[in-house]
């Protein structure tokens, strides 16, 4: 169960930065989750990123008779929970039927935030030379845009996976599935200046490290480590506060349906394995065309009464 660790500790940070949640709610919320793995890595759960609905009525008996908690704390750690699955539902982990079973399925019939195009060249525009990691923190921007990956795919990425000559990479997403994205001219000329001329100073110490983006000494960058070089640089491009690694994925799959690329293409590249979760940027779509007309068209406005 070290990966639901792993998804809590990132869950923490994406609380932190993103929802701006009290110091004693972080809190609360970081025990009740602690409670919820020891439990889980006791033999509570099968797959965490599946519970079934016996599990879960297994969790909340255990909260009442073998931990003693009252009701109203009881609800307390369902909230947790409800907030945790939220987050691993946006960060592609666990399934609609999951998030199902945690919390109504309206919360999930929202437009997924993206970027205009002029925003996401701020954003990529915002690494600059005299930064410690200019060159790393470009080549992370470029590659996230380019291949509209996972946060947790691109920290994975290793040297093997890159093939710059033919101006692609793998991607392994959930399930360990593995797909070819394009990267466009951009994010290769980012990535080879980063490869020449950064890179090797960051892995003298461990020259064998296999990870393409790594911190000072040649260790893998975690989720929570590209969060916060994402958030980085997004307050100095002056965007909003919630746009995170996933909105660089969600742009990314808007930006190529509105210049004409076909639904499948785009489930392909996204690593979809249902093409109902790629139908979600033709609503984004259609409401950035909604506001235009709108806002352009002569009787574009709202109804007389």
């Amino acid at each position: 169960m070290s990966e639901l660790r792993d998804d809590i500790q990132a869950f923490r940070a994406y609380i932190r930065s993103e929802r701006g949640l009290a110091d004693n709610t972080l809190l609360a919320y970081t025990r009740d989750l602690d409670r919820f793995a020891l439990w889980a890595e006791t033999g509570g759960l099968q797959n965490y990123l599946y519970p079934t609905l016996r599990e879960l009525s297994h969790y909340i008996s255990f909260l009442r008779d073998e931990e003693g908690l009252a009701p109203a704390s009881a609800a307390r750690h369902l909230v947790a929970l409800k907030v945790f699955y939220r987050f691993l539902r946006l960060e592609e982990r666990s399934n609609q039927a999951t998030v199902d079973l945690l919390s109504s399925p309206t919360l999930w019939q929202r437009i997924p935030q993206v970027l205009s195009p002029e925003n996401v060249n701020k954003l990529l525009d915002a690494p600059q030379p005299l930064d410690r990691y200019y060159l790393r923190d470009r080549a992370i921007l470029e590659t996230l845009y380019a291949t509209g990956s996972r946060a947790s795919e691109v920290v994975h990425l290793r040297l093997s996976d890159l093939h710059l000559q033919g101006g692609f990479c793998k991607c392994f997403g959930k399930g360990n599935k593995q797909r070819i994205v394009p990267l466009g001219r951009i994010a290769l000329n980012a990535l080879e200046a980063y490869l020449q001329k950064l890179r090797p100073t960051l892995v003298q110490s461990s020259p064998d490290a296999p990870w393409v983006f790594v911190s000072r000494g040649g260790r893998q960058l975690t989720r929570e480590m590209l969060w916060i070089v994402v958030k980085k640089y997004v307050k100095r491009a002056g965007l909003h506060s919630k746009v995170s690694p996933h909105t660089l994925r969600h742009s990314f799959a808007t930006h190529l349906l509105a210049g004409g690329a076909d639904l499948r293409t785009v489930q392909e590249l996204l690593g979809h394995s249902s093409i109902r979760t790629t139908q979600q940027y033709t609503h984004v779509d259609r409401e950035r065309l909604r506001a235009i007309h709108k806002k352009f068209h002569p009787r574009g406005g709202k109804r007389e009464t």
